[in-house]
């Protein structure tokens, strides 16, 4: 089987934590998706705006909030005007309800993970996601 043409993509400033996550959705998932990850949201535009030229299609991405520039709300929100379909998640260690309710408003958040995170609750939350694709892509009656 070939590279996937779909996938996850972390974004976060801190290089372990990217790894961390990359590593434990990888662990789970295995070779059905590509695994990318950015440590800038002007990176993770460039991983995004590669993945698409190569027709990979992204399924979730999973942000960190606060990071140097422009926070992941703001981020999540620009991607879902770009992208509506891509299933966003918010990390954050400093939750700011506000943020959080924007970005739950204007960027259609599907979860927020509060750091540090546990791998059961990253699995659950990036299974979930997979599966309210699944639900918008499965409306054929296929037996």
């Amino acid at each position: 089987m070939g590279v996937s043409n779909k996938a996850i993509l972390c974004v976060d400033d801190e290089r372990t934590v990217l790894l961390g996550l990359r590593d434990q959705i990888a662990k789970h998932f295995g070779d059905r998706y590509r695994y990318e990850i950015a440590e800038s949201v002007n990176e993770a535009w460039e991983v995004i705006d590669e993945l698409d030229q190569d027709g990979v299609r992204i399924l979730i991405i999973v942000s960190d909030w606060l990071m140097p520039g422009t926070r992941g709300d703001e981020f999540l929100i620009q991607i879902h005007q770009r992208f509506p379909s891509i299933v966003t998640v918010l990390l954050t260690g400093h939750a700011d309800e506000t943020a959080i309710e924007r970005a739950r408003q204007y960027a259609n958040l599907h979860a927020y993970i509060a750091k540090p995170w546990s791998e059961e609750t990253l699995i659950d939350v990036i299974r979930s996601g997979l599966g309210k694709l699944d639900d918008e892509s499965s409306d054929c009656l296929c037996g």
